[in-house]
């Protein structure tokens, strides 16, 4: 049910975004970082579990959670849309490189605090570089 909600969401602020005349200009940038679950990187709930946590983020990104980029300064920013995919959800582009270490051009849209980035390119692919996650330690289940 949270997945079909998180989906929805990003679904409907992809719409809203590409609205046009409500569409506040956005700010071009360059960004590199890691892609990510967004779901993970605000709750943390995978960290510290290694190579499960790339799984874990396909799976996500499969299931409609939104893919997101979390930067070298630890802010995250929401994909909602990358240029030449047809769909806004379990983008196929992402899905092939959750985890890796990516830059990306795009146009950035910051509504409420929460980043939004409409990717134009990605530049550079990495790879997954970070296999541990150790940094962040384990955060059990419903603590």
């Amino acid at each position: 049910m949270r997945v079909g909600l998180m989906a929805s969401a990003a679904l409907a602020l992809s719409i809203g975004l590409a609205g046009g005349d409500a569409l506040a200009a956005g700010k071009r940038v360059k960004l590199t970082g890691e892609l990510v679950d967004s779901f993970c990187a605000v709750s943390a709930i995978m960290y510290g579990y290694g190579t499960a946590h790339h799984q874990c983020a396909v799976w996500c990104a499969v299931g409609g959670v939104p893919v997101g980029l979390l930067d070298d300064d630890g802010k995250v920013y929401l994909i909602l849309k990358v240029e030449g995919e047809e769909a806004n959800v379990a983008m196929p582009t992402l899905i092939n490189i959750q985890t890796h270490r990516v830059t990306v051009d795009g146009e950035l849209h910051v509504r409420d605090g929460v980043n939004y980035l409409l990717v134009s390119q990605i530049q550079a692919d990495e790879g997954i570089v970070n296999l541990s996650h150790k940094e962040h330690g384990i955060v059990p289940f419903g603590e």
